[in-house]
């Protein structure tokens, strides 16, 4: 087989603050191969966002540092490339897509003006070929009468018209890896689905892989191929996103699936808090809110990730040779929509 695009491996990302170390990633690893849609989630806190700015290094540096890991992008590690040397790779190959597109867009300058210039921050071209190019890549994302709008400034375009033209933006270089990071939170249901289906139709057509952060099973199960789940900094599950849904394996997971609406029960809210990154529990990250925690899990650090099935891995003391993984099991249910 081929190698992954993306490698991340035992990342540590860590900010120094006035009340200490907070450890915001703490030895997360996961692939991202060409092509493929893999998306990290779990709550808010959770690390997803700055495992992805750590992947090009827009983490600030201080008080962030990476202090530890290995970022393997198309065989050449990240982690050893001088600030001069990521900006080969950082919006060329590597695009992102934030979540607040407003953000995302100087007030002052048009969309225009604003896509002409990152179409030549990456394209030796004259002005009339990159506002050539600027029209088409908002036409590209489904902007109405692009070849006028172009020259509108953002406060005239609706928020799903800024995330679009956020996303010409960071497609203006062909990357061969879209970051998204909730790039559909601010959005009614309407405009998500338009936005989902447009990623979709840019990837198929550029064979281009996406790492998309969210929160939202719903939507990871629409987009994915395969799914990392975080909490607290580190990897609960990972594997195929139709093993994931169909088998929750750990109970993270099953939690957050127990979250979602139409599955033929009552929701059931997920107890507690989420862990303290200046001072997260021994043992287990998630044991203070598990129902199945014992002083094993309290106690021995974070289980290693064991394989549970096909391409699945749960990090769960249940899944030891002498321990009942039922236990952690119970009755599976599929949450998994239809295919793209």
């Amino acid at each position: 087989m081929a190698d992954p695009l993306l490698s991340v491996e035992d990342l540590h990302t860590r900010f120094d603050t006035r009340d200490g170390t907070v450890r915001a990633v703490d030895g997360v690893s996961f692939e991202v191969d060409r092509g493929e849609t893999v998306c990290l989630v779990g709550e808010s806190g959770s690390g997803k966002t700055v495992t992805c700015e750590s992947v090009t290094k827009l983490v600030p540096m201080p008080p962030g540092e990476i202090t530890g890991g290995r970022i393997v992008f198309d065989g050449e590690d990240l982690t050893e490339r001088s600030e001069e040397q990521l900006r080969v790779v950082r919006g060329n190959r590597i695009a992102h897509v934030f979540q607040n597109p407003q953000s995302a867009l100087d007030l002052v300058y048009t969309v225009g003006e604003q896509l002409v210039e990152a179409v030549q921050f990456h394209r030796d071209v004259g002005d009339a070929a990159a506002r050539r190019r600027a029209v088409d890549l908002l036409e590209r994302v489904g902007i109405p009468k692009a070849p006028t709008r172009v020259d509108d400034y953002p406060h005239q375009f609706s928020g799903g018209m800024r995330q679009r033209a956020v996303i010409a933006m960071a497609l203006a270089s062909d990357p061969d890896l879209l970051v998204a990071d909730e790039p559909t939170t601010a959005l009614d249901v309407t405009i998500e689905a338009q936005i989902l289906d447009l990623l979709a139709d840019l990837q198929a057509e550029r064979d281009m892989a996406v790492l998309f952060v969210t929160h939202d099973l719903g939507v990871v199960a629409e987009i994915a191929d395969r799914v990392v789940v975080m909490y607290g900094g580190k990897v609960m599950e990972r594997g195929d996103v139709h093993e994931v849904f169909d088998r929750p394996s750990h109970p993270y997971t099953r939690a957050l699936l127990d979250c979602l609406p139409g599955q033929g029960r009552d929701l059931q809210p997920i107890g507690g808090s989420l862990a303290d990154p200046v001072d997260p529990p021994s043992g287990c990250r998630f044991h203070p809110r598990c129902p199945h925690a014992t002083d094993e899990c309290r106690r021995d650090g974070q289980p290693p990730l064991r394989t549970v099935g096909g391409t699945q891995q749960a990090s769960c003391v249940y899944y030891r040779p002498d321990r009942d993984e039922s236990v952690v099991l119970g009755e599976t249910t599929s949450t998994r929509g239809g295919d793209r």
